[in-house]
Order: C-alpha cells, then structure tokens, then sequence
C-alpha cells in the first residue's frame, strides 16, 4: 500500500470518528486488531455495540467507497467482532455493523453513515 493511499485512509478514519463522536457515538477503540483482522472503529450507539468499516476514496470513479466491503471483508470483520465481543464478555449485547463512506472532494469530504450495513457473515470459506 502506497504512503498516499495510507495517508488517505488514515484522513478518513479521523474524519469518520468526528463525525461519529458528533452523532453521538461513544468510541471504543480504533484500529482494533487480532488473528482474524481489523476493525477500524468500535463504537457504541446507545445500547449497541457498532464495528465499523470506513472506506475512503478520492472521488467516484472507481466507485463508491462503501461498495468495496465485499464479502471476504464481512466474514473477516465478522470473525475480528465476534472477538472483540469474547474478550469484552459482550456476547449478550446487541452489536451491528456500519459502514462511514468518506469521499474528499474538492470542496470538501462527503461523508455517509450506512447502519446495520451487513449482517454478521460466519460461513466458512474465503
């Protein structure tokens, strides 16, 4: 992954915890990680715990940032929440995902909050 790519990423998800945190989002931890993979913001919502997946592009020509969260990338999430869910004692809460779309445009980044964006995916295979 090139430094550009990375620096952008990492632009997005700062801008994707503001405006969470400005939504009211009590955040949990950033850039969660263990054996399955990462998750880029664990948030609670009220009574739900959120893993979200941000995803940022420079603009829409290879499409919008949230149609990048292919299945592969559930499953993985998926696995890394229920984890995250296990060393927490968490296993009773209700938990969802979401996705923050952040486009940087010239005029500034649009950003887009897709809740409960995918259902938790444990089927085996990748």
């Amino acid at each position: 992954m090139s430094k550009d790519h990375l620096k952008v990423g990492q632009s997005g998800e700062k801008l994707a915890k503001a405006y969470l945190e400005a939504k009211g989002y009590k955040i949990l931890a950033c850039n969660y990680k263990n054996r399955f993979g990462e998750v880029d913001i664990v948030a609670k919502e009220g009574e739900v715990i959120c893993f979200v997946e941000v995803k940022t592009r420079q603009g829409i020509g290879f499409g919008l940032p949230q149609e990048a969260v292919f299945e592969i990338k559930q499953r993985k999430l998926s696995l890394a929440a229920l984890k995250f869910l296990k060393e927490n004692n968490l296993l009773n809460a209700f938990a969802r995902f979401d996705v923050v779309s952040v486009v940087i445009e010239a005029q500034g980044p649009k950003i887009e909050l897709i809740k409960n964006a995918f259902e938790f995916n444990l089927r085996p295979g990748y």
